[in-house]
């Protein structure tokens, strides 16, 4: 009985010991998990810094935007440049993965672009074509970056640009929606590389609309991918005249698709760009 009885008073002694230890363990980590958040907050307060704070404001011109990163931070990045002679630049880009580390990589992506581009008239393809050679040096390698660059004259409509493997923007026209596509490889992956110039004239009534990869490849609960065709025929179905309902009622079809208790896969960009029907010439 005495044996008996010391085992039991070591077993709980040892309990006892234990469960302290235990729960000095998951206070220290409820700790590092606090300053983990903490730290995540003040990298994404950082990044929503670096992105545009005011929207450009044009004669006969809108644009909107709707930035909504899949974690804390991201990868996704936009931006608007005001360029010599009244021009205004518009960047959408996507770095591969998520998290911190595309966060980081955004960053610096930005920061190289915003030089380049308001060195003088450098023109879209050389922008990137520069900004890869910087690129291709310093980031992580198998880190890459899409990233559509445009160049818009105001009074004319006259849009040049290049693209960097991002997803070609939408033209809507009338009752017709096009693509801005031009061949370029991603930021990152190799030097020397050309990005080909296109350019496009946005007359009265036409729009614009960029967006990141988010979007068209989020899935439904059964695999199937949102897709270029059906952001194409809703954007084409979405008869209006303003950006924001139609980033909304983009958003809502995509909660419709995808189910509302899904959780969001990639980063998600939205930006449009719009010339009146009124007053444009």
């Amino acid at each position: 009985i005495f044996g008996i009885t010391l085992l039991v008073v070591r077993s709980r002694t040892r309990a006892e010991r234990s469960s302290k230890e235990l729960a000095v363990a998951n206070r220290e980590l409820g700790s590092f998990y606090h300053s983990v958040e903490q730290e995540l907050g003040r990298a994404r307060s950082i990044q929503h810094a670096l992105l545009p704070k005011d929207l450009p404001r044009l004669a006969d011109w809108k644009i909107t935007y709707h930035y909504q990163p899949a974690r804390e931070v991201g990868g996704d990045f936009y931006d608007f440049l005001r360029l010599e002679e009244g021009r205004l630049g518009l960047v959408i880009g996507d770095v591969s993965g998520k998290g911190i580390a595309a966060a980081l990589v955004m960053a610096n992506t930005q920061s190289v672009l915003r030089a380049i581009a308001r060195r003088g008239k450098v023109p879209p393809g050389q922008v990137l074509a520069e900004a890869n050679e910087i690129l291709q040096a310093y980031i992580p390698s198998g880190t890459f970056v899409t990233c559509f660059y445009g160049v818009l004259d105001p009074q004319t409509g006259r849009l040049v640009y290049a693209n960097a493997g991002h997803d070609p923007p939408c033209d809507r026209h009338g009752s017709q929606v096009d693509e801005l596509r031009a061949r370029g490889m991603p930021l990152g992956l190799m030097s020397g590389m050309v990005y080909e110039e296109k350019v496009a004239v946005l007359a009265a009534g036409d729009s614009l609309l960029f967006y990141s990869d988010g979007l068209v490849e989020a899935h439904d609960p059964a695999g199937e991918m949102f897709g270029f065709p059906r952001l194409r025929k809703l954007a084409l179905a979405h008869d209006t005249d303003g950006g924001e309902e139609l980033v909304d009622y983009l958003l809502t079809e995509l909660t419709r698709f995808t189910g509302e208790d899904k959780e969001q896969e990639d980063d998600i960009t939205l930006v449009t760009l719009e010339r009146s029907r009124a007053r444009a010439r």
